[in-house]
């Protein structure tokens, strides 16, 4: 397993043998809060952070193909499914997972971008412990992405698999942006992601 740092690219073909289907496990905590009786009966205690993992499918100019996030749960080509929205992060592993089957990409997909983003406007101030990780269908963790970065955004493109000549290199990516939902990212995901 290779542990990335931000901007770091690694060929997951070079880590597993035979890749045919991907999970990509996305984790996170809120921030304990601490606060007393009367903030918990008033809201200010919820240690609740829905945050939100999905996936642009995009071709080689950054034009989107398809979206899947919590409103749209699998792909139209039936090659990317993403497992349901986790509305606390509470728990350990996974929060959200996206499963990809490579070979049913279409030909055009060139780019596959993962972003995480606060639905409610929550912060990632309020979240610890983020990170994402590439895992094959034999269950082997082929990478992982420890997002240490806190701030007052509400997105992020975490990270992207780009095809290279037959196989796929996976990027941490880390970038900040501001937007609740996958769509308000558009232009910072294809700046990010699209090279």
């Amino acid at each position: 397993m290779v542990s990335l740092t931000k901007n770091q690219t690694v060929s997951l073909s070079k880590q597993s043998s035979a890749i045919n289907q991907l999970h990509f496990g996305l984790g996170w905590d809120p921030i304990k809060k601490k606060g007393g009786l009367l903030s918990k009966m008033f809201g200010g205690g919820s240690d609740a952070i829905d945050l939100d993992a999905g996936c642009v499918l995009l071709d080689k100019d950054g034009n989107t193909i398809d979206t899947i996030w919590f409103r749209q749960l699998k792909s139209r080509c039936g090659a990317v499914v993403h497992s349901g929205d986790n509305l606390t992060g509470e728990g350990d592993g996974d929060d959200e997972v996206i499963l990809v089957e490579l070979a049913k990409l279409p030909a055009q997909v060139e780019y596959l971008a993962f972003t995480v983003n606060s639905f409610r406007g929550q912060s990632f101030n309020d979240v610890e412990n983020a990170f994402c990780r590439v895992v094959d269908q034999a269950k082997k963790e082929l990478a992982r992405y420890e997002l240490k970065e806190q701030g007052a955004h509400t997105g992020i493109v975490i990270a992207s698999l780009r095809r290279n000549n037959g196989q796929w290199d996976f990027t941490a990516h880390g970038k900040a942006c501001s937007g609740r939902t996958i769509d308000d990212m558009h232009a910072d995901i294809v700046a990010t992601v699209v090279r």
